[in-house]
């Protein structure tokens, strides 16, 4: 890895820090995204990373489920990922539908806190409503314009 490829892998994984994810994972992110072959085994990413593989291995997990990564059929006992196209609108369509269980908590609240309490009940109920609206409108309608963004803006492969 080059510095200016080690400043750019850095770069991504403080964004993805920033945005509430953890440091390594933004790195791993960084680098599959530059590197060639752009499929690499949990050691390839250690070594390039300079980091242990068990760390790789835990960070790989979440990213694999919440769709920014994938992991490659292989022959062998070797595990290897590489980027999920669309990953970031993955990402975001799965964290938005984990809105629901924020609803499905303001819900249970509304049954517990009595009517003689209509401040708790104002602000759960807006949690509520704002949980719904993210995991159904909210979500179809971003991702819509996302699309029709992504079409009229993109200059580059």
């Amino acid at each position: 890895m080059s510095p200016e490829e080690a400043e750019l892998v850095d770069r991504i994984g403080l964004f993805m820090e920033t945005v509430g994810g953890p440091r390594t994972m933004g790195r791993i992110y960084g680098w599959l995204m530059i590197c060639d072959p752009p499929r690499q085994s949990l050691s390839e990413l250690a070594g390039a990373l300079e980091v242990s593989k068990a760390s790789v291995s835990t960070m790989i997990r979440p990213m694999q489920e919440g769709g920014l990564v994938e992991r490659l059929p292989s022959a062998g006992r070797q595990h290897y990922y590489r980027i999920a196209p669309g990953g970031f609108t993955q990402l975001l369509q799965v964290q938005l539908a984990r809105m629901g269980g924020g609803a499905e908590a303001a819900e249970f609240g509304l049954s517990v806190i009595g009517e003689d309490r209509p401040q708790q009940r104002e602000r759960l109920a807006d949690l509520r409503d704002f949980c719904r609206f993210a995991a159904t409108e909210a979500t179809e309608d971003f991702l819509r314009r996302w699309a029709d963004y992504r079409t009229r803006n993109r200059s580059d492969p």
